[in-house]
């Protein structure tokens, strides 16, 4: 017979990006107070819209959106302390605070792997010395303040083609008009994208005067240059987007990762090792369709966390866990504040022959941006919902061996 839980269930979250954000207001939402403690774990006390980062290193400025606000009532405690280390089989996270070093040992009973991604340089020489990234606010405001001291003329170089490289050069080159931008792919330009979406990357980059370096591979960064096979660019900023790493603390865990540190999931977003961890984000490693890894992305990142949230309210609540299939249906990237590509794409991210462009493009990317900053503080969409009553599993949960930890 279940009976009722007689002490909270304790759930921390590490990580308030857009997965553990949601993650953690969700759970608020499915579950009774009385019956959880929820906390959550982060460096930084207001939420940072990572999409919108370009914009915040060219100048603009984004609107605060306080994790005070946007728990409030709630019930979700927010910890400002970094994570330094987890420990799955003790069921332990280590945290600092921000302005400290010596560290406090917290005990869950589930725990939400949030943690996310950061820039990756590929360990090329000099990348962490001179060049910039957009990966994290911090990165961010650094790249502002150097754009800012610029004088008129001097080179700018975006290294990376992918999504990232082509909104910062886009946005760097319409916020700057008077500064020379480059951007160096490592293969032809929008080489992924439609015939459509192709031919519009390259008017756009035309018309904003971005120098493209295709089949360009950076070798090394400079202070004033970056080093490619064909000779050196010049550069007064290098800004580095060849895509992202994962934290490095879950491959010093005891957790199944693959080679990457990526923690190995079902399709519940549970620990294929330790069954009361749940990762989502860039953190997880997700089977889409084809079997397919999903890429680290907003796109990706939060249904996997209304998963997650679900599937650990569900376990909890003595009810049955649904799962949804994880799939995409665009990619949609910024271009400037006038001008956008939406580049339609099959379930597994293949692209499809549609695309929209032009203006129309960038109203729809700027409504899907609000539209993840809104999900953030309304993690059930605003759909009616009801806190449900933990109970006492009958079953407990299997401790994991060593074969399967991995």
């Amino acid at each position: 017979m279940q009976v009722r839980q007689l002490t909270q269930h304790r759930i921390i979250v590490i990580g308030a990006g857009y997965a553990g954000a949601i993650a953690a207001g969700r759970l608020a939402r499915r579950l009774r107070r009385e019956d959880v403690a929820i906390t959550l774990v982060n460096p930084e006390p207001d939420f940072v819209e990572r999409v919108r980062l370009h914009q915040l290193a060219v100048g603009q400025e984004l609107r605060p959106r306080p994790f005070a606000e946007m728990f409030a009532g709630t019930g979700v405690r927010l910890r400002l302390a970094r994570v330094t280390a987890v420990d799955a089989d003790r069921k332990s996270v280590t945290i600092a605070a921000t302005d400290a070093t010596a560290g406090e040992e917290l005990t869950y009973d589930t725990l939400v792997y949030a943690l996310g991604s950061a820039w990756n340089t590929h360990d090329v020489p000099g990348t962490a010395e001179h060049a910039h990234d957009i990966a994290g606010r911090p990165g961010a405001l650094r790249l502002r303040e150097r754009l800012a001291a610029l004088g008129a003329g001097q080179p700018v170089v975006v290294v990376g083609g992918g999504l990232t490289g082509l909104e910062a050069a886009t946005e760097i080159a319409e916020a700057r008009p008077d500064l020379n931008v480059a951007l160096a792919a490592r293969t032809a330009l929008g080489d992924w994208l439609s015939p459509k979406g192709r031919r519009h990357l390259h008017k756009v980059c035309d018309r904003l005067g971005i120098t493209v370096h295709e089949h360009t591979t950076v070798t090394a960064v400079a202070a004033d240059h970056v080093t490619t096979a064909a000779g050196d660019i010049p550069s007064s900023v290098t800004v580095w987007t060849t895509g992202f790493a994962v934290h490095p603390i879950a491959q010093a865990t005891a957790l199944k990762t693959d080679t990457t540190g990526r923690i190995e999931v079902d399709d519940t977003m549970r620990s294929l090792s330790h069954p009361d961890v749940y990762a989502i984000g860039d953190a997880a490693l997700v089977m889409g369709p084809n079997d397919k890894p999903l890429r680290m992305s907003c796109a990706s990142g939060v249904p996997t966390a209304w998963q997650a949230a679900d599937s650990i309210a569900s376990r909890l609540t003595g009810t049955k866990p649904t799962t949804v299939p994880l799939r995409y249906f665009n990619q949609c990237i910024s271009l400037g504040r006038k001008d956008g590509l939406i580049q339609y794409v099959t379930a597994d991210d293949q692209s499809r022959p549609a695309a929209l462009t032009g203006k129309t493009a960038a109203l729809y990317k700027e409504l899907v941006c609000k539209g993840a900053a809104w999900g953030v503080a309304n993690p059930t969409l605003a759909k009616p919902t009801r806190r449900r009553s933990v109970i006492q599993d009958p079953t407990p949960l299997p401790h994991p061996t060593a074969a399967n930890a991995g």
